[in-house]
């Protein structure tokens, strides 16, 4: 087909590397939260300086200035302290960095998508593949302005190649609303502590071979947690050797076994304390790298079939496909809410996302496929010019938490993911499966439709429920017309009889009964025809 882009093949999505678990610190006497600030505040104004130092260094950062940030640090704090803080700084400017070339990268994008559609003249006629000239006058003049505004701000194109970045700790957005309280709803007191509490840190790295796994902040299997206090701080010590202990203890619900083994074995796991000024709680997240795992082969993936999953702004569109391309039963849709607060909007993904893998256990398909969608060059304003709701729903689409979160929930259960191309999946999911399945009984959405489209690319067949008919005279004799019948079914060589073809009193093939219609002595005009009818859809037996 002329003008289709190549499209990628289909992959196995690798395995979660990691895990993380969190609980409540409950029942905290005002002593046990007095010292969790204090330590917080102090190892927070140390992160503070250490990452001024190692934005300052920008690409001449070496192993010797890394060491040298290390020991500075050692003097107030202690060495496993001083390399948490120093590894969080330097992961801080590595995301600043990531962040900065995206940005450049998108600038770049929106300056030729400009400077192409005003070259053009005015009211020139685009195509599918490159936009017009613009509409008038005043939209020229006012798009020329925005060109030479993101030409201003590809100048950070210098900041990249010095190695500057700019980061904020507690966050840009958090920031912001200073000068924003009262839309906020926020005194500036209650601000200042949220402000705060995001600066502060209070973590360790794990070290496997240290006893439970952790020096600086250690957790027994019975969920008794303890602090090693930096040395400014030695003094508000309750235990031996300047550790202070909690009055609360954890116990880790959702792979609890799992942390306890680890901790038994005295393998490595980090550890994060967090205060939540909105709840007022405090909480500990323990976290672990896991071995990295071969991912299922794509061959065993499609071994048992998979459900192909339509992502859209509210909800997924999911379809059954056996191993051959078949859809089988009902289509499904599990909705979720973008709306409310960011806690809100993931806890509804998650559920989602875990309605869709108990269907997918239920099945006892092996694998889900799914689009893999990037929107990260695809909803800038230069590129879809006046479609702002457009660009809106695109935005709001959680592509990449919906990957993360996907991948690590389906491990559990024991599916593959198995990410697929999304060109064209929309339009020929449509064209070739939503009317052919539609029923007096079963409604067809195009997202339904695209869930098929999307399944069957996974399981390497194509999108279109049948090949063109073989040479010759169009019968089976150069080949088998379909390509969703297994090798294996019985009858998949005979010829295909028409319609009308079949047994005496038998029902016709759209299950319907018809009255056969008497003998008429009417001299007809014609010779009688028959129409012959190709089933919509074919059966794999």
């Amino acid at each position: 087909m002329s003008g289709v882009r190549a499209l990628a093949a289909s992959f196995v999505a690798p395995g979660p590397s990691g895990v993380a678990v969190r609980d409540r610190l409950k029942h905290l006497t005002a002593q046990d939260e007095d010292v969790l600030r204090a330590i917080g505040a102090h190892q927070g104004a140390l992160a503070s300086r250490d990452l001024k130092a190692r934005c300052a260094d920008g690409l001449g950062h070496s192993a010797a200035s890394w060491a040298g940030r290390k020991r500075e640090l050692t003097k107030e704090s202690s060495s496993r302290i001083a390399g948490a803080i120093t590894k969080a700084s330097h992961d801080q400017w590595a995301l600043a960095r990531r962040c900065q070339a995206t940005h450049i990268r998108s600038l770049e994008t929106g300056i030729r998508t400009l400077r192409h559609r005003l070259s053009l003249p005015v009211g020139a006629k685009g195509t599918k593949r490159a936009a017009g000239g613009y509409r008038s006058r005043g939209e020229w003049f006012h798009k020329s302005r925005r060109l030479k505004a993101l030409e201003d701000r590809h100048a950070a194109v210098a900041d990249w190649r010095a190695g500057r970045v700019r980061v904020v700790r507690g966050g840009k957005r958090l920031l912001n609303i200073r000068h924003h309280l009262a839309e906020a709803g926020l005194s500036e007191g209650e601000w200042r502590q949220r402000w705060e509490a995001e600066r502060w840190f209070v973590g360790a790295d794990g070290e496997s071979g240290k006893r439970y796994g952790d020096e600086t902040i250690r957790v027994t299997p019975e969920g008794q947690v303890s602090i090693k206090l930096p040395a400014p701080l030695a003094h508000l010590a309750n235990s031996l050797h300047g550790r202070y202990t909690l009055t609360a203890t954890v116990a880790f619900a959702h792979r609890g076994g799992e942390w306890a083994d680890r901790v038994e074995g005295n393998r490595a796991v980090a550890y994060r304390i967090h205060y939540d000024t909105g709840r007022d709680r405090w909480y500990l997240t323990a976290s672990w790298q896991r071995p990295i795992v071969r991912t299922v082969p794509l061959d065993a993936a499609r071994a048992g079939g998979v459900i192909g999953v339509d992502t859209n702004a509210d909800h997924f569109a999911a379809y059954r496909l056996d191993p051959h391309g078949n859809p089988v039963g009902e289509p499904h849709r599990f909705p979720y809410d973008r709306g409310g607060t960011t806690a809100h909007r993931d806890a509804q993904l998650r559920h989602a996302l875990t309605r869709l893998l108990h269907w997918a256990r239920q099945t006892r398909v092996t694998a889900i496929a799914i689009e893999n969608l990037d929107f990260s060059a695809e909803k800038t304003r230069e590129k879809h010019g006046r479609r702002k709701r457009f660009r809106q729903l695109i935005s709001g689409m959680p592509t990449g938490k919906l990957k993360a979160r996907l991948v690590s929930m389906a491990a559990e259960h024991g599916l593959a993911i198995i990410a697929v191309d999304p060109a064209y999946t929309s339009r020929w999911g449509t064209q070739h499966w939503q009317k052919p399945l539609a029923t007096p009984h079963r409604k067809m959405s195009r997202h339904d439709a695209d869930g098929i489209a999307i399944g069957r690319r996974a399981l390497g067949h194509p999108i279109r429920r049948r090949t063109t008919p073989p040479p010759h005279d169009r019968s089976d004799r150069a080949g088998h017309r379909t390509v969703q019948t297994a090798s294996g079914a019985r009858g998949r060589e005979e010829t295909r009889p028409p319609a009308t073809d079949r047994a005496p009193g038998g029902a016709p093939p759209s299950g319907m009964r018809k009255r056969r219609p008497s003998a008429s002595k009417t001299v007809r005009d014609g010779p009688r025809t028959h129409q012959w009818v190709q089933d919509s859809l074919m059966h794999t037996g």
